[in-house]
């Protein structure tokens, strides 16, 4: 099905069009170069990427996006891990955010895990998301590629990547999460049960809680690239957003009735962010992609 770009100058659809009509096709133009891009020049007698490499090497004056995926953690977790224990400061953002998961983990202790209501689940995998819930602090971790299950990443498939498009994976995702505010694919996480549209003790609602120091800092981050948002709206509300810093694309898959797909795309959403992931250039790819099922509406917020 179709793509919907409901932004204005979609990179890959097509060159922008001046205030007269007309279109810019020289890459060096001011007019076509595209926020949340980061210019990357070719040394004299370097060839360019194969389709397999991190991004494509591009001549002088054109723009190379720099990608961000933003995609939900899994609501079930593998279990196990291994040492070290967590330590809430390790990983790409422990230094800033390091001290909010400690608040969060002891929150979840105070309430002894969490109960049915607060953590959506019944039996077994209660027992277990409580036993993980109390102990925090030090519980064996797994990387985060390995830790997130569930049917955005069995689609996602990080394993059969090719190694550059790992490297690049490793690089470009980025789960935002309700212990640990944000997570790279190779930061040590424990198992845990826990969403961000609860409330927990003095936390408050948990994306309410994440919301400052996260969006600060993932907003530093996401400096002059081109960032794919996949969040659903539960993860969404935890972070508002700079465009001014970034070319923000906010993707939602829909039906053919134009209605949000929700749980049914979520095997298109992990297959729609790995071919982002594989792309030489992937603001061309989203403006391209297809699914038989789902229409992606893509809208660019604005300043």
């Amino acid at each position: 099905m179709a793509v919907i770009d409901e932004g204005p100058g979609a990179r890959g659809a097509g060159p922008p069009r001046t205030n007269d009509g007309n279109t810019h096709s020289d890459p060096s133009s001011p007019a076509f170069r595209q926020p949340g891009t980061v210019p990357v020049r070719r040394k004299a007698g370097q060839p360019t990427a194969s389709p397999g490499a991190i991004g494509p090497v591009c001549d002088v004056g054109q723009d190379t996006p720099v990608l961000t995926v933003l995609l939900p953690p899994s609501e079930g977790k593998a279990a196990g891990g291994g040492p070290p224990g967590w330590d809430p400061s390790s990983g790409r953002f422990g230094t800033a955010l390091g001290a909010r998961r400690r608040r969060v983990a002891r929150a979840l202790k105070v309430a002894e895990g969490g109960d049915q209501k607060l953590l959506g689940v019944g039996g077994e995998n209660l027992e277990r998301a409580r036993q993980a819930n109390r102990q925090l602090i030090g519980a064996p971790v797994l990387p985060a590629s390995e830790r997130f299950t569930g049917v955005v990443w069995d689609h996602l498939d990080l394993s059969s990547l090719r190694p550059a498009e790992r490297e690049r994976a490793n690089d470009a995702v980025i789960v935002v999460s309700a212990l640990c505010g944000l997570v790279a694919l190779d930061d040590p996480v424990p198992d845990h049960r826990l969403k961000l549209s609860v409330s927990v003790g003095a936390l408050g609602r948990v994306a309410s809680f994440w919301r400052p120091a996260l969006s600060a800092s993932l907003n530093q981050h996401l400096e002059r690239r081109l960032v794919i948002d996949l969040l659903p709206g539960e993860h969404a509300a935890a972070w508002s957003p700079d465009p001014s810093r970034y070319d923000l694309r906010r993707v939602r898959l829909v039906d053919r009735d134009g209605r949000s797909a929700g749980h049914f795309a979520k095997a298109a959403k992990g297959r729609l962010a790995r071919a982002l992931i594989q792309a030489p250039d992937p603001g061309r790819a989203l403006a391209r992609w297809k699914d038989d099922e789902f229409t992606l509406r893509i809208t660019r917020p604005q300043t």
